[in-house]
């Protein structure tokens, strides 16, 4: 499949030729919809997409180097950008500025109604430059409950603005929020396309371990975010749980101290995010080498357990020495016939 980038404003957008379309269109024809549901998997170009629509909707489809310059440093008046946020210390922690100011990140962020408040007060406002104001929710099915259906009635009046919604799973979002957007499908991109947006992004050639681009999935946003995860393991940690996911017999015979020592290990030396993306892939890792239904029902649990707030090295001295029992009873299954 050709991996050729659209011309002009979107020149940048890479293996996505029919959401470009869709947005040109709607750029050049002069009917531009009151709100869009961006959605498609992680990392494959939604946000350049929304940022390029953007600065169509201001300066047209020719686009403009200065708008697009005060998008991308999100200092636009007529743009606000909301992101999931955490509940920390009394105010609201954006996703993005999370690791670094220290946040628990052992539960997922939401959008919360508070910022649906905030978006409904924007979009009354009059605009400095744009012919509306410019609304983006990233990660929109992060939306709480009572964000969504403030978000609804924001909908049924969106007024002279235009509002994106950028989801990876649209089926999570209401029916009725769905069908008050123009939806804008993007799709996962093959190798190439793949290659070559990380060519852009300056992204240096890595020997990346064949389940990160499993992961992935055509996705090199997602590539990306793995890799730096991956990275940031520790190589005696990944050690281990490569060697206890070698097969069946390596992890039934895994004496207990040995998993209590990795549970204690994984606790005290990886936050509660990094715990969930090394599950993610130890499960991957596990389904490849051991094939047991039964193993990956008890990691789901354990997925369930950490955003639980369960203690986390209780959750995974439980879990370990379950799936070493789970494994020594597939593998005396498997000798007795």
């Amino acid at each position: 499949m050709a991996t050729a980038t659209a011309p002009g404003l979107f020149a940048d957008l890479i293996g996505q030729a029919q959401a470009v379309e869709l947005l040109m269109a709607s750029l050049q024809q002069a009917r531009v919809a009151p709100a869009y549901l961006l959605a498609g998997p992680h990392g494959v170009g939604r946000r350049l997409a929304a940022l390029r629509f953007l600065e169509g909707v201001i300066a047209g489809p020719a686009g403009d180097a200065g708008i697009r310059r005060r998008l991308a440093a999100g200092n636009h008046p007529d743009l606000l950008w909301v992101e999931p946020t955490y509940q920390h210390q009394g105010r609201l922690v954006p996703a993005s500025l999370a690791q670094a100011e220290g946040v628990n990140r052992r539960t997922p962020p939401q959008v919360r109604l508070e910022q649906i408040r905030e978006v409904s007060r924007f979009l009354a406002r009059r605009p400095v430059e744009a012919p509306g104001c410019l609304v983006v929710i990233e990660a929109a099915e992060a939306m709480a409950e009572a964000a969504a259906n403030a978000l609804l009635k924001t909908l049924e009046e969106p007024g002279d603005g235009v509002l994106l919604l950028i989801c990876s799973a649209p089926e999570q979002l209401l029916p009725t929020i769905r069908s008050r957007c123009q939806s804008v499908r993007f799709g996962r991109l093959e190798s190439a396309a793949l290659e070559q947006v990380l060519a852009r992004a300056g992204a240096e050639p890595s020997a990346d371990p064949p389940e990160l681009l499993e992961l992935a999935a055509g996705s090199p946003g997602a590539l990306l975010e793995h890799r730096q995860q991956w990275q940031q393991l520790p190589e005696s940690l990944t050690a281990a749980l490569q060697q206890l996911a070698a097969g069946r017999a390596a992890l039934a015979a895994s004496s207990p101290l040995e998993l209590l020592t990795l549970a204690s290990t994984i606790a005290a030396e990886l936050e509660g995010e990094q715990q969930l993306w090394l599950l993610q892939w130890w499960q991957l890792l596990l389904w490849r080498h051991c094939g047991n239904q039964a193993i990956l029902d008890r990691l789901n649990r354990l997925r369930s357990h950490l955003l639980a707030y369960v203690q986390p090295r209780l959750a995974w001295e439980v879990a370990l020495l379950d799936l070493a029992q789970l494994a020594l009873a597939d593998s005396e299954r498997s000798r007795a016939s």
